[in-house]
């Protein structure tokens, strides 16, 4: 994960180290001056005083949920504040949605077993003589050792995949042994992450039909954090959402905390894997269940 998750932590890390340096001890001045000249606030502003911050609540509630008496580990530097030995947690912290979506960079094997069909619910597509996920299916073993739409798979029982046709991937899973499949796997390649900060009215800025992302609210937290237009929803905080109605797509994201991971793939991939993929097959087959951490 990057240090930085999303624009408002940057922004938040860069005004918590300003007013920091405010407070560092220096020597007492040879005269006294007046208490307004000797507290300088600096530029930024006290996040604490204010009730909304880039368009994020900061009522006393939303800062007592963001404050930690521990150290951040990772998104942005924690440093004291007025109220002693309290440190100002990131604005995305550990949240659960940013794990279960992380995007982790290397290789993994994972094992399967069939079903007593035979089956190991995967579907397979050829994308640029690599072999990626293009569905899994509820509760099928595929879906119990994580994988993923998008996953790249490298390896099906030691022999490599590169160059194969769907045709002979899915003919390696069937002729693969019943107790003991091995692949390996790269986590989404074509996918990326963006997490988002919801505002005042728990809008992250951005409009999607069908799952597509169609445009981009000016300011928002989509806008400010990269996030693009012709690129395809396919996970929220790490749910995968593709198949689903827009409704329902609209309910993940309402149902979700104020900070939002969306994962995306561009447009022109995503409709290349789900090609010859009935609409049917994607609403009623495909694995929308929460991943654990």
């Amino acid at each position: 994960m990057s240090l930085y998750p999303s624009l408002e932590d940057l922004k938040v890390d860069r005004a918590i180290q300003a007013q920091s340096s405010q407070v560092i001890p220096r020597p007492a001045p040879a005269a006294i001056m007046p208490a307004a000249q000797q507290l300088n606030p600096g530029l930024y502003p006290n996040l604490a005083e204010l009730s909304n911050y880039m368009g994020l609540s900061l009522t006393d509630e939303e800062i007592q949920l963001n404050m930690s008496l521990m150290p951040s580990q990772g998104n942005a530097v924690a440093i004291p504040q007025s109220q002693a030995g309290v440190l100002v947690a990131p604005v995305t912290g550990n949240d659960i949605g940013l794990r279960r979506a992380e995007i982790k960079f290397g290789l993994r094997e994972v094992i399967l077993c069939k079903d007593e069909n035979g089956k190991v619910g995967l579907r397979l597509r050829a994308v640029d003589k690599g072999i990626f996920v293009q569905l899994v299916q509820v509760n099928s073993p595929a879906s119990l050792v994580g994988l993923r739409f998008g996953d790249q798979i490298l390896q099906i029982d030691g022999e490599n995949c590169a160059g194969w046709t769907s045709d002979r991937a899915h003919k390696a899973l069937k002729r693969a042994g019943q107790d003991r499949i091995s692949l390996v796997v790269r986590d989404r390649p074509y996918q990326r992450t963006v997490t988002l900060q919801k505002d005042s009215q728990g809008h992250v800025g951005f409009i999607q039909k069908k799952g597509q992302i169609t445009a981009l609210v000016k300011d928002g937290s989509a806008a400010r954090n990269g996030l693009l237009t012709n690129h395809h929803l396919c996970e929220i905080n790490g749910q995968n959402v593709i198949g689903l109605k827009e409704r329902q797509i609209t309910e993940v994201l309402l149902n979700c905390g104020q900070t939002v991971t969306v994962t995306v793939v561009p447009s022109l991939i995503y409709e290349h894997i789900v090609k010859k993929m009935s609409t049917g097959l994607i609403k009623n087959s495909m694995d929308h269940s929460i991943p654990e951490v």
